[in-house]
C-alpha cells in the first residue's frame, strides 16, 4: 500500500512542465510570489510564536516546508549560495523553529516547531565553478542540520538539463 507523505517541490523559477494530480504533492514557484526579506525582529518567536509578523506569501509556504517529508529545491547557484528568491524564502522559514536551542550531532541548533524530518534533493543549476560547488555543498550541509534533513543530495546541472533533472527526481517520488 502506498502511503501519501507530503512532498514539496519548491523552485526559484517557473517549471511549466510540472503538474501534480496527487494532493500529497505540492509545487511552489517562488518567483511568482511576493516574499519580503526577513527583518530579524524575531516576532515569530516572541510576539506571534510560529507565525511571521510580515503578512505576505511566505506565510503560505513555510508551513508546507514544515509538513513535507520529501523536498526538492530547485535553485540557481549564485556566488556559491542559493539564488535570491530561494535564499529569501529559506530565511523567512524561521517561524518553523523555536527560539530554544538543543544539541544535535554535537552542535547547537534550534528546536523545530512540528517539523517533519526530510529526504531532500537540491537541484542546483547554472554555470557553476568547482569553487562555487564546494561552497554550495558546505552551505547545504550546514543547512541540513538546521532544517532536519534526514538525508540530502545535491544535483548540479546545466540550465539546459534542468527539466530532465527535475523530472527524474519527481519520478523517484512516484516510485516510492
Amino acid at each position: 500500500m502506498k502511503v501519501n507523505r507530503m512532498k514539496l517541490l519548491m523552485s526559484d523559477r517557473p517549471l511549466p512542465f510540472v503538474t501534480f494530480s496527487d494532493e500529497a504533492y505540492r509545487y511552489v514557484d517562488l518567483s511568482s510570489l511576493k516574499i519580503s526579506n526577513c527583518v530579524g525582529c524575531f516576532g515569530c518567536w516572541v510576539k506571534t510564536p510560529g507565525k511571521c509578523v510580515i503578512r505576505d506569501d511566505a506565510a503560505k509556504v513555510y508551513p508546507l516546508i514544515a509538513k513535507s517529508e520529501s523536498v526538492i529545491y530547485v535553485t540557481h547557484v549564485k556566488y556559491g549560495s542559493y539564488d535570491t528568491v530561494m535564499k529569501t524564502m529559506l530565511e523567512r522559514a524561521i517561524p518553523i523553529q523555536q527560539a530554544f536551542i538543543r544539541l544535535y550531532h554535537g552542535e547547537t541548533h534550534h528546536i523545530q516547531r512540528a517539523v517533519k524530518e526530510k529526504e531532500a534533493v537540491i537541484v542546483a543549476y547554472g554555470d557553476v565553478s568547482e569553487e562555487e560547488k564546494a561552497l554550495f555543498r558546505r552551505l547545504v550541509e550546514r543547512n541540513a542540520n538546521n532544517m532536519l534533513f534526514r538525508s540530502h543530495q545535491i544535483r548540479f546541472v546545466a540550465e539546459t538539463e534542468l527539466e530532465t533533472a527535475v523530472k527524474k527526481e519527481v519520478a523517484v517520488w512516484d516510485a516510492c
